[in-house]
């Protein structure tokens, strides 16, 4: 009985010898085929992929030149798969232009042919201004995107504008480095009475249509320009008949201009990483002349900058905001500053009913957390004996983009705080 348990206990060993080495020699002859080839390229595609983080392009990157290792590239497409917030990732290899080379591609599943969203782009309280909306819907369709948003806004400019505005986006044409975009708008014009005291009748118009064919070139991630024109209608009244006009109650003018925006937009890090930086730059150049049949002639830089950086819970920004404009410009084209995002704790209609021609502004911010602090200076002219710096410090409570916070003119001679509350994107 001893001896045939013994020889039990043999045979059971040479087999589990036998399969251990089946295992063992199969993990060699995969690591004996992985060896064979060298990566040569590696190529992510996939309509999201713009926004892959620099930490995980940096590691696709360095496979490039390295020994074919399938697992470590599997793991790397798990990560893009949860930063991107997509149902899949796949690695799919081809032959590189050497027997022995390979190229990897990592191709992202997008997550429906057909979609449809609804979005706020804007919805905030100012205890000065009341409220400002903007939302809408989009469906998505084979890479084409149509979109239509109801707008009530008394923020960002001098006058309330309410109106609708229509999008269509065709999101690659012929490649992922062109993109096409169409945009019209309707709207009506609301008028504050410090505005209506200050300006001319001829510059308060009651209605306004823009068009706007644009174009977008991927020069070389992150380096954006897009391009176009933009056409406005606005209704002004008029004193005086123009000719062949039976009365003179309103006539309609024009605002052809030619825009291009150059747009650098970096990330180093991701939600999910420890630290973060981001960093957004933009140039703007609009120039409206006679060539495009405008009544208005005018030209308007715009140059503004954003950093952000997050360690754990701790995030800091800085932003700052440089303008100009010369020539007979509308005023929907004028700089504001004294609203939810600039200049915080200022009525604008204190600072300039009408805007200015020139601008300059910075604001520094730190958050905790959902607690934020920040500081805000500025300052808008048309000539420089109207120039006047303001200051503004402000704490709030701010996450996902909804913000909660109240702020305080520097300098004022007076305590008379500006609550704001809502979204903004």
């Amino acid at each position: 009985m001893t001896k045939l348990c013994c020889l039990a206990l043999l045979a059971a060993g040479v087999l589990a010898g036998c399969n251990v080495s089946d295992d063992d020699e199969k993990t060699s002859q995969e690591m004996n085929v992985n060896s064979r080839y060298t990566v040569e390229k590696v190529l992510i595609t996939g309509e999201r992929t713009v926004n892959i983080s620099d930490p995980l392009r940096s590691q696709m990157n360095s496979f490039v030149g390295t020994t074919y290792d399938r697992s470590a590239l599997v793991k790397l497409a798990d990560r893009m798969k949860k930063e991107l917030h997509v149902p899949d990732v796949q690695v799919k290899v081809a032959r590189g232009t050497a027997p022995d080379r390979l190229v990897v591609n990592f191709e992202v599943t997008p997550a429906s042919e057909h979609t449809f969203d609804l979005n706020v782009g804007q919805f905030v309280y100012g205890s000065k201004e009341g409220w400002s909306g903007d939302g809408g819907a989009t469906v998505n369709v084979r890479g084409n995107a149509f979109s239509f948003d109801l707008v009530s806004n008394a923020d960002e400019m001098v006058e309330r504008y309410a109106g609708i505005r229509a999008t269509y986006q065709r999101k690659r044409v012929g490649t992922d480095r062109l993109r096409f975009r169409f945009d019209f708008s309707t709207y009506h014009d609301e008028w504050n009475a410090a505005t209506l005291a200050a300006a001319p009748a001829s510059e308060i118009y009651t209605d306004r249509y823009t068009f706007s064919p644009m174009a977008t070139v991927v020069i070389a991630d992150p380096l954006e320009l897009d391009f176009g024109t933009d056409f406005a209608r606005f209704r002004v009244p008029s004193p005086v008949p123009m000719e062949g006009e039976a009365d003179a109650a309103a006539r309609t003018e024009s605002s052809n201009a030619v825009v291009s925006t150059l747009r650098y937009h970096q990330r180093w890090g991701s939600d999910n990483d420890a630290q973060q930086h981001e960093v957004l730059a933009t140039y703007s150049i609009e120039a409206a002349s006679g060539l495009l049949g405008t009544d208005r002639e005018f030209t308007r830089h715009t140059a503004k900058a954003r950093y952000k950086y997050r360690h754990g819970r701790h995030s800091a920004g800085a932003e700052f905001l440089a303008g100009t404009v010369n020539g007979d410009a509308p005023l929907w084209e004028r700089f504001v500053l004294g609203d939810s995002t600039t200049l915080r704790g200022w009525n604008k209609f204190d600072v300039d009913p009408l805007g200015g021609s020139h601008v300059v502004y910075g604001s520094v911010d730190y958050s905790y957390r959902i607690l934020q602090i920040f500081y805000d200076t500025g300052a808008i002219w048309d000539t420089p004996q109207q120039r006047e710096a303001r200051q503004s410090v402000g704490v709030g409570f701010k996450k996902e983009g909804f913000q909660l916070a109240v702020a305080f003119p520097v300098g004022a001679g007076r305590i008379d705080p500006i609550f704001y509350a809502g979204m903004n994107f």
